[in-house]
């Protein structure tokens, strides 16, 4: 997506970046308290959706806090960090593609103003978070996956706000499930990409 000298100039001198680690420091805040405001919201208005982006909230104040840890290490100790956070984001992505499921057959319409208040301040959160992230999108596979995992969120919370919007109008619980579903799909592809690029920076130290 890049090219090698943006790659180069985020991956190695931003590493130990004081901006880097605030950013991750802020990130971590701002999940954090997404999380216990998501969670409450999620199960107060029934809604898959939102139950599922608390989880993915959750999951990354893990992987924010996970970077500050390796953040100075070597490029190794720092790809397998990513491959930890690749697995998460795969069985993040599954529980919610197993949540929807059983919301098709045993859930009920949720409360739509809810959803789109929460989703909206929701997707406030993570534009500032992403925003602050940009300019380390091109780096490592550990930067990289904070930079998916922020812009999967962002993409998410839009979502929720359409299946709000879809909730209302028609009174059917379907487009919170179908949200769900997309976002499932978001955490089980950025897993993938995450994956492969760690996979490529293990390689040369085998």
């Amino acid at each position: 997506m890049a090219d090698q000298c943006c790659a180069s100039k985020s991956g190695t001198s931003a590493l130990n970046d004081p901006r880097w680690r605030r950013v991750l420091w802020i990130a971590l805040i701002v999940n954090g308290a997404m999380f216990a405001v998501e969670v409450v919201a999620g199960v107060a208005a029934d809604s898959r959706a939102l139950q599922a982006d608390a989880l993915d909230f959750l999951g990354d104040s893990a992987n924010y806090a996970i970077s500050l840890g390796v953040a100075g290490m070597a490029l190794a100790w720092r790809a397998r960090a990513a491959l930890v956070k690749a697995l998460t984001m795969l069985v993040f992505g599954l529980w919610v593609f197993g949540s929807a499921i059983w919301g098709f057959f045993n859930g009920t319409a949720p409360h739509a103003e809810t959803m789109g208040a929460i989703g909206a301040l929701a997707l406030v959160a993570n534009v500032v978070v992403a925003l602050m992230l940009y300019r380390y999108r091109t780096g490592d596979a550990n930067m990289r996956s904070v930079w998916i995992c922020s812009r999967n969120d962002a993409i998410g919370n839009v979502a929720v706000m359409a299946a709000a919007l879809g909730v209302f109008g028609t009174g059917q619980s379907w487009p919170d499930l179908l949200v769900a579903s997309i976002m499932a799909s978001l955490a089980v592809w950025g897993s993938i990409e995450v994956f492969r690029q760690a996979r490529g920076e293990l390689a040369p130290s085998h």
